[in-house]
């Protein structure tokens, strides 16, 4: 059924589905782009807003596989929370390395990030992983859902009141610009930002609920697959439910929006394990998505680099206006045949295809680059 008794062929393909879309929504070629492949304004959400959560569900899947391995191995927990401090470190400063490029302006750097909350998940979930059991893992995560909906619903914020849930006006926006002032990613907010990581910390939980499922030897395939599907369903269902008192809102990452992506999510890997783990599909559709789930870190912070350089390389635009290599690229390839909405998710498109190429290359030589 699977490739070793630690490691889902499904798993590496749904996290190469994740970074491929994440390349996609990351890189359009101009400043246009499709309605699904940009974030929601505020509240709701596009197939844009599915991409982070399902890496942080993810990696709480892979955390439980991966610590069975290292027990297996007889790594002892001080091991362990070496490996886990180790990680944790590499992984935050990679982020902070990719919000400085390439300048490295330390008076004005944005400290919160994607692979910033990502190192973070990892190290509370990893920790809690391995000091809790299941049952106690679930009622934190309940605790942290409804806690925080409590904290940004009950507390005032000085000139806005309490339960506002706007962009200027909520808890976790307040908090990020008076501690962390001139270091977040606009003046009002961060995504990223230190309160709101609570609820992601609790997206990485409901991963290693589902790792753990799978890890059961006790449950045969479509007793797992029937779980997933129902646990999925009601992640989505539970999550419309609290949207109207508490907006599905992924700047927030708000509780109604770990329920409804942590059951799309897990909807979504029942799929793959269906039909790779039990229909047996290892046709080339599930090779393409492997080979950008097998380098998934390294994919995505050399992929937003190369994207960073392009940018920072000056080429001016046919008006006289000052543009750059992404939008002369997009201009020269695609825009001469098509619109210019259609000419960036071209080069959105073309530019993922590229990392596939790269990545591809690494698999057929068995390099795969472990962060």
């Amino acid at each position: 059924m699977t490739r070793s008794s630690n490691r889902l062929l499904s798993l590496d393909v749904f996290r190469g589905m994740t970074i491929a879309g994440m390349m996609l929504v990351n890189s359009p070629g101009n400043q246009t782009a499709y309605a699904p492949l940009e974030h929601a304004e505020w509240n709701g959400w596009t197939p844009t807003d599915l991409v982070f959560p399902f890496f942080v569900f993810i990696l709480g899947v892979s955390l439980v596989f991966s610590f069975r391995k290292r027990r297996e191995s007889n790594e002892n927990d001080g091991d362990l929370l070496r490996q886990i401090l180790k990680r944790t470190a590499i992984i935050f400063g990679l982020g902070l390395l990719l919000n400085g490029f390439p300048y490295y302006h330390l008076d004005t750097i944005r400290i919160p990030g994607v692979l910033q909350r990502i190192a973070l998940c990892y190290l509370f979930a990893s920790l809690l992983y391995l000091r809790l059991t299941i049952k106690q893992l679930a009622l934190l995560a309940a605790g942290i859902l409804i806690g925080y909906w409590l904290l940004l619903t009950r507390i005032p914020v000085p000139g806005f009141g309490a339960g506002n849930l706007s962009k200027q006006g909520n808890l976790a926006a307040f908090l990020d610009r008076m501690i962390l002032h001139g270091h977040t990613y606009t003046p009002e907010y961060d995504p990223e930002g230190i309160l709101s990581t609570l609820p992601a910390i609790a997206t990485a939980l409901l991963g290693i609920f589902t790792g753990s499922w799978l890890l059961n030897e006790e449950a045969a395939p479509p007793k797992k697959l029937f779980w997933m599907l129902g646990a999925g369903a009601a992640g989505i269902v539970l999550g419309l439910i609290w949207d109207p008192a508490f907006p599905i809102n992924k700047a927030l990452w708000t509780s109604s929006y770990v329920l409804f992506t942590g059951g799309l999510a897990l909807a979504l890997l029942a799929i793959c394990y269906w039909l790779i783990e039990i229909k047996g599909f290892r046709g080339p559709l599930a090779k393409f998505f492997e080979v950008y789930g097998m380098n998934a870190i390294a994919a995505y912070v050399v992929s937003i680099s190369l994207l960073k350089i392009q940018n920072r390389i000056p080429v001016p635009n046919p008006d006289g206006s000052a543009g750059n290599l992404r939008l002369f690229i997009t201009r020269r390839l695609f825009e001469s045949w098509t619109s210019p909405v259609n000419a960036s998710l071209m080069y959105a498109l073309s530019y993922t295809l590229l990392w596939y190429w790269i990545l591809s290359t690494l698999h057929r030589k068995r390099i795969f680059i472990k962060i």
